[in-house]
């Protein structure tokens, strides 16, 4: 048997977010037949593919109000040396992501508190328990 290549270093994917719908009888019926006739893999392949067609649509709209709130698009990682390097150059952030931000466990909530002014989160927001404490009143 040959040997492997070696693998390439990379972040780890974070974990998706899981959400709850609740949906009527008949409409879960409907995916349910799909399904069985082979149109989607499962209930979630055909969640995913209504959800992301909808995004799509709205693309234009999503792209414009990106733009328009200064939001950054995608997955925003704040470590420790990030931070003291905020704190060095006398600045406060201004957290505004539309998609992942994380605050690396290495961060103290007296580091958040001293450098991070404001937290808006359009997806979800990864940080240890006593940094989302701290940063409570500056979440939005």
């Amino acid at each position: 048997m040959p040997p492997r290549p070696p693998k390439l270093a990379s972040a780890p994917k974070p974990s998706d977010e899981k959400i709850t719908i609740n949906l009527g009888y008949v409409d879960l019926g409907q995916i349910d037949l799909l399904v069985q006739e082979g149109f989607y893999a499962n209930r979630t392949d055909l969640i995913r593919t209504a959800i992301r067609n909808q995004l799509a649509t709205h693309g234009d709209a999503v792209r414009q109000a990106v733009s328009r709130k200064t939001l950054v698009l995608g997955i925003q990682h704040y470590t420790a040396q990030d931070l003291l390097a905020v704190q060095a150059a006398g600045e406060m952030l201004q957290i505004r992501v539309l998609g992942l931000a994380t605050i690396a466990a290495d961060v103290t909530p007296e580091l958040a508190l001293a450098t991070i002014e404001s937290v808006t989160v359009l997806g979800a927001l990864h940080a240890s328990p006593a940094v989302k404490t701290a940063l409570r009143q500056r979440i939005r």
